[in-house]
């Protein structure tokens, strides 16, 4: 129950991103380039904040940070050009589907490949998200956003896996930050968009950063390693449907019989899956 609960905590925060970001960019108090900084700035010292009153030390010179620090600017650069020029619902279903087939293959790869439950469960979540997201009407994919999105897939699914390695979740987690920070600044000054900030633009881009972006990235290293590899592609799924029910709770936005049913079934897949992972730990746990 705890663990469930944890990560129902940390799926909220990564949707609260989603939230804070349309709230900030879209209604123009703050432009993308900006809010990406401001972001991964604020997460880095709130978190080595946190780190050192704790008496621990920021490892950044530890040589996993050439994976992490680096899956964590190719996302965030990659995620913030995209939406330049790819639509929003589209562009999450890029997103979480080579999310997905990466971590999957990376899985894969390692000796550790999704059961056929899994993957029949992921099939009916992503399912789910299809229906939700797809655009209605003609579709415009802009190939260079595409690409992007892309990028910022894999890069989230390195950094996911990462988190496997990190013995101390929340140092690590800083140390990532602050090394990608540098990397992401140049990466968003290089956006072509006019500068925009104000107060409540700056006010929201440092809640994402440093709470739900960097507190929330920091309790999903420390969940990763308690989940099959597989599992953790699965279960993020449930992110951009939470943040289309936040959406429509806090910002007014329309909840439709559209939305309800693709949520039953991003929940109904991720329930499959998590179920097949237990029932399989039950087994082997009374194997002789």
């Amino acid at each position: 129950m705890r663990l469930f609960l944890l990560t129902t905590i940390t799926m909220i925060a990564f949707a609260a991103n989603s939230i804070l970001n349309r709230l900030a960019v879209d209604s123009g108090a703050i432009d993308p380039a900006s809010f990406a900084i401001l972001r991964i700035l604020s997460g880095a010292v709130v978190l080595t904040a946190m780190v050192l009153l704790r008496g621990r030390r920021v490892p950044i010179l530890a040589p996993r940070r050439l994976i992490g620090a680096g899956s964590l600017t190719l996302y965030m650069i990659g995620f913030s050009w995209s939406y330049l020029t790819l639509e929003a619902g589209l562009g999450a279903l890029v997103l979480f589907g080579v999310v997905q087939l990466s971590i999957f293959a990376i899985a894969a790869l390692t000796g550790t490949p999704p059961l056929g439950r899994q993957l029949a469960g992921a099939a009916i979540a992503f399912a789910g998200l299809v229906w939700v997201l797809w655009p209605s009407g003609t579709v415009a994919v802009d190939s260079t956003g595409l690409l992007l999105m892309v990028l910022a897939g894999i890069g989230w699914a390195i950094y996911t896996l990462e988190g496997r390695n990190e013995r101390d979740a929340l140092a690590g987690t800083a140390a990532n930050f602050c090394v990608a920070s540098p990397l992401v600044a140049l990466g968003a000054l290089m956006i072509p968009v006019a500068t925009t900030i104000t107060a409540p633009g700056i006010a929201l881009a440092v809640l994402s950063g440093a709470v739900t972006s960097g507190m929330g990235y920091a309790l999903w290293y420390s969940l990763v390693p308690r989940y099959a590899p597989s599992l953790v592609a699965i279960i993020q799924l449930a992110v951009p449907v939470i943040a289309l029910i936040a959406g429509a709770v806090l910002l007014g936005e329309q909840a439709s019989v559209k939305l309800i049913f693709g949520t039953v079934l991003v929940l109904g897949g991720i329930a499959l899956a998590v179920s097949t992972s237990h029932a399989t730990r039950r087994k082997r746990a009374t194997s002789p």
